[in-house]
């Protein structure tokens, strides 16, 4: 999904650095503890960040998103997609500490 005021350059720097993390967190050589992996996995999105994304997302189905707050609403988009790969990083570790 592309925001009508990024840049093709934007979205190539967010899609390397989604790519740079994925890479940086091979679970072959893994940066967590037990503790912290476990710590990840049980991350919940804040109550008030969730009901602002909401709010964002339905202005952004009908076209009404201001420019700060169309910034706002893909940095909620790409904070959740690397909190997503850091996820899934954790629970790779954690299940391989548990074979």
């Amino acid at each position: 999904m592309v925001a009508a005021g990024q840049t093709l350059w934007q979205i190539l720097s967010v899609m390397n650095a989604f790519s740079s993390l994925d890479k940086m967190l091979d679970p072959s050589r893994p940066c967590f503890t037990a503790e912290t992996a476990t710590n990840i996995v049980q991350i919940q999105p804040d109550a008030a960040k969730t009901a602002r994304m909401e709010e964002l997302a339905a202005k952004s189905n009908e076209g009404r998103l201001t420019r700060d707050e169309e910034s706002e609403y893909w940095s909620y988009i790409y904070a959740g997609k690397m909190i997503s790969i850091l996820k899934l990083q954790a629970r790779l570790f954690l299940k391989r500490q548990a074979a």
